[in-house]
């Protein structure tokens, strides 16, 4: 279930892409935030910050963004002009991902898809669909997980999975 091949760049199991890293000492949480936000509406494909000293013992942040190679140059841009780093480091890599599965369960909330791993089975529910079916219900996201859970389990004693 893992491969370790290039794919040429496309989006697949296995797929070149670009990490894209600034240190950051000066902004505020809601800035981070905010960058966060833009970083992944802009096409990021996973977008975090991990604490670390800086020069002067002063405490920061480094973004670190990981990205389509076709994306590396608008995002790191998009981190120059949205954050107060002078500079971004961009490094080209492989990734190696399992091969994934969607499907879609009735919960007691609405329908949703679960994610599966076909690699290791493991799955989760869409986050986006149960954050959207927790407000429209007004329960707590846990609830909604845990139904699409329980769904997606019972599904599978009944495909005899």
């Amino acid at each position: 279930a893992f491969l370790m091949e290039e794919s040429g760049g496309a989006e697949g199991p296995n797929d070149a892409v670009t990490e894209l890293k600034a240190n950051i000492d000066d902004m505020t949480g809601e800035a981070f935030g905010y960058l966060m936000e833009r970083l992944m509406a802009e096409g990021a494909l996973d977008v975090s910050f991990v604490p670390l000293t800086m020069k002067k013992s002063r405490p920061g942040l480094m973004a670190q963004v990981v990205a389509r190679v076709e994306d590396e140059e608008k995002l790191g841009n998009l981190l120059l002009n949205e954050s107060t780093t002078l500079g971004v480091r961009i490094s080209h890599m492989r990734r190696m991902m399992q091969k994934r599965r969607f499907e879609r369960v009735s919960t007691e909330y609405g329908e949703i898809t679960v994610k599966i791993a076909e690699g290791t089975g493991r799955a989760c529910p869409e986050y986006e669909q149960a954050a959207a079916l927790a407000r429209a219900n007004h329960v707590p996201y846990l609830d909604v997980y845990n139904a699409a859970m329980s769904a997606y389990e019972c599904s599978k004693g009944e495909d005899g999975l």
